[in-house]
């Protein structure tokens, strides 16, 4: 395990040594103390930092995930009792295709956690090793930079008197040591539990929230699961192993929160709650609301569409009963002046409807009109108050 770890302990021993010479040069004390478990916090912070890319696409994958749903129940009941080689096949296919039209995967929203894994187990074994590497037994001498010296420091380095390379089940009936990592672990597990629990309930669309929904099950399982999980293996970890998952749960809070408050997901109680927060504001400002500048753009857009890609449709001209030529002159007399009567009607209804279709409005213009009229209304309404107020401001 060393053996495949070495390199993650060795990064970690560097960011970990040189983020405590950053410490001890703004005034905090060299040595055993605060600066080391401030280390630990600013490694958490470096991982995270560079994990950014990776929460980006866990976001659109878990998006992805939302918005399928629907789409993947209607195909899991298509294929319902179906069990044979090839409905199973074509399940699977266009399973595929839908996880690629929608931009996800069921793997891509567990990057993040999958990516910390092995930064976690090493930062575990740096600690585990930092006896060997103070008295000189370890077999490699130091961890990079992590010397003799350097070991011992973090050593001796407590959290409220419990030192970071300590743990529960190794406590050795010190107190101390128990009560901060039952304090640590509990605070883990709670934020871990908040952290999962926001995005079922606040950020997962309505049509989403079924209890026939595999996603939405899977979310509670994991909400209830996963926090006992970590509580119960959290005894076995160092002090310094919970001060790290402690600070990436929370930095995972706060990027949900800035997600759920910013980005929310289409459908979603967030969504409702961001969007009548912005219609306030804008309604403040004298602008129209979301919902109705979105409308205006939807018939701008068909207005567009059928500018640059309709085809004018020219009238075509009814056939007319094909008649037998007359026999006398005077029938052929009375058959051309019902002729000229028939075409001057034609030519005025054609001049009237085609009067009628110019000068009227369709439904897309009128709807413009109409949402000019309103944001037209909405500032003046907006003017008026603010004179009103600096009125009154000048009165007093």
């Amino acid at each position: 395990m060393d053996t495949i770890l070495w390199p993650i302990k060795v990064a970690i021993a560097w960011v970990m040594v040189y983020i405590h010479k950053a410490l001890v040069a703004i005034g905090l004390p060299d040595g055993a103390g605060i600066a080391w478990v401030l280390s630990i916090v600013g490694l958490t912070i470096v991982v995270r930092l560079l994990m950014m890319p990776l929460f980006v696409r866990q976001i659109r994958a878990q998006r992805g995930m939302q918005l399928m749903q629907p789409e993947l129940k209607a195909l899991q009941e298509k294929y319902k009792g179906k069990k044979d080689p090839a409905s199973r096949q074509r399940l699977q296919e266009e399973m595929t295709a839908l996880y690629r039209k929608h931009g996800t995967n069921p793997m891509a929203s567990c990057l993040p956690i999958i990516v910390q894994m092995p930064i976690f187990f090493a930062l575990l074994r740096v600690l585990a090793s930092l006896q060997k590497v103070a008295d000189g037994s370890y077999s490699r001498g130091s961890i990079g930079p992590l010397t003799a010296d350097l070991a011992e420091q973090v050593q001796n380095s407590t959290l409220l008197g419990a030192p970071l390379s300590s743990s529960f089940m190794q406590a050795n009936g010190n107190l101390t040591v128990q009560i901060v990592s039952v304090i640590l672990i509990v605070a883990m597990s709670v934020s871990q539990w908040y952290t999962m629990a926001q995005i079922s309930i606040k950020n997962m669309p309505d049509s989403s929230k079924t209890d026939d929904n595999p996603m939405m099950r899977t979310q509670k399982i994991m909400t209830t699961v996963m926090p006992i999980v970590f509580a119960i293996t959290g005894i076995n970890f160092q002090i310094g192993v919970l001060i790290y998952w402690l600070v990436s749960n929370l930095w995972t809070m706060g990027q949900q929160f800035y997600t759920i408050h910013r980005m929310p997901a289409p459908g979603s109680e967030a969504e409702r709650n961001y969007r009548a927060k912005q219609n306030a504001k804008r309604a403040a400002k004298g602008l129209p609301s979301l919902e109705e500048e979105e409308a205006a753009k939807r018939v701008a857009e068909a207005e567009a569409a059928g500018r640059t890609g309709g085809q004018r449709v020219q009238p075509v001209r009814k056939n007319r009963q094909k008649r037998s030529l007359p026999a006398t002159v005077e029938e052929a007399y009375a058959a051309q002046g019902s002729d000229e009567g028939a075409s001057d009607d034609d030519s005025r209804a054609s001049t009237t409807s085609g009067s009628a279709r110019h000068g009227g409005l369709t439904e897309q213009e009128i709807a413009r009109r109409r949402y000019e009229r309103k944001a037209r209304a909405r500032q003046q309404a907006a003017a008026k108050r603010k004179a009103q107020a600096k009125n009154q401001r000048k009165n007093r």
